[in-house]
């Protein structure tokens, strides 16, 4: 039988459905065992986005008194930046699909101070709250990596009151952001193996910018545009760009963490030669490009 046949489970499930459960169960838990590499790195990660954060903030306007809810937040740099947008009265939940990534953001909104934002274990497909209850909803680098990106359009759109606003990034094509894309050509030369794997939701899931804006659409959303951002990698040498992104690739890590040392050392090697050509007197530049995708929900008459 086929994981994608459409038939009855005697639960009443399909298969398709069952197929995605596990998948979710699946990615979760990857998305789990790198959390200690996100915490690691979170200052560069909210660094080298610091023009994404911006824009998104700009186009989603979140004001005083709104609620603000970021998903898959990571580290959960978007939603600390506009905690400071919806002060006073408004408050910002930060979310995860994970309990180990929420404990990050969790952690780092203590640090700062941040008695507005709030943490919450929340999955983009299902989101547990309440329709209508969010101003702005913002995805940096999330929605290409679920199972189903269709259903989670829907619940972005279903918790969002009327005049709200959301914007979510995404990755560009893959042969546009050779930072990751070298990382997943050699890795797959060396081990002979398709990367990304072969039903994963990857990276580059969504880098078709038609594909991206029908989904907004198809979910209720109006207005729905799109901008392409330029958002270079900057590392100082190549082993601190294999070593940051060996530790945020998710699915990735778990393939090279499981390599024997003698292959792991090869497969740095060939990728430190693949990259040489990014790098420059003040060390790599690689680029990258970003999709962000903005829409709104139409008021309702009074």
């Amino acid at each position: 039988m086929q994981a994608n046949s459409i038939v009855q489970q005697p639960e009443g499930q399909t298969v398709h459905e069952h197929a995605r459960d596990q998948l979710r169960t699946q990615l979760r838990r990857l998305w789990g065992e790198v959390a200690g590499g996100w915490a690691e790195h979170a200052e560069r990660v909210d660094e080298r986005s610091a023009q994404l954060t911006r824009k998104m903030l700009e186009v989603s306007a979140p004001r005083p008194g709104e609620r603000v809810l970021e998903l898959a937040c990571g580290p959960g740099g978007p939603g600390f930046a506009a905690a400071a947008l919806v002060a006073p009265g408004g408050d910002v939940v930060v979310s995860d699909v994970t309990a180990e990534m929420t404990a990050i953001a969790a952690r780092r909104a203590h640090e700062r101070g941040l008695e507005s934002v709030s943490c919450r274990v929340l999955d983009l497909e299902q989101i547990d709250e309440p329709d209508a209850s969010f101003d702005v909803v913002l995805c940096r680098e999330g929605l290409m990596l679920v199972s189903d990106p269709a259903r989670a359009a829907a619940e972005i759109r279903r918790v969002l009151a009327p005049g709200g606003r959301v914007a979510i990034s995404v990755w560009g094509a893959r042969e546009r952001n050779p930072w990751l894309g070298v990382v997943f050509d050699v890795v797959s030369d060396q081990l002979g193996m398709p990367l990304p794997p072969p039903g994963l939701p990857h990276p580059f899931s969504l880098h078709d910018s038609a594909r991206l804006t029908g989904l907004l659409r198809q979910a209720g959303l109006s207005g729905v545009t799109l901008t392409e951002l330029p958002t270079p990698y900057r590392a100082a040498s190549a082993d601190e760009w294999w070593t940051r992104t060996q530790a945020l690739a998710g699915p990735l890590s778990a393939i090279l963490a499981s390599l024997p040392d003698d292959e792991a050392t090869a497969l740095r090697d060939r990728a430190a030669a693949a990259i040489a050509p990014y790098s420059g007197p003040a060390g790599l530049v690689i680029p990258g490009v970003c999709l962000l995708a903005t829409g709104h929900v139409e008021r309702t008459d009074d």
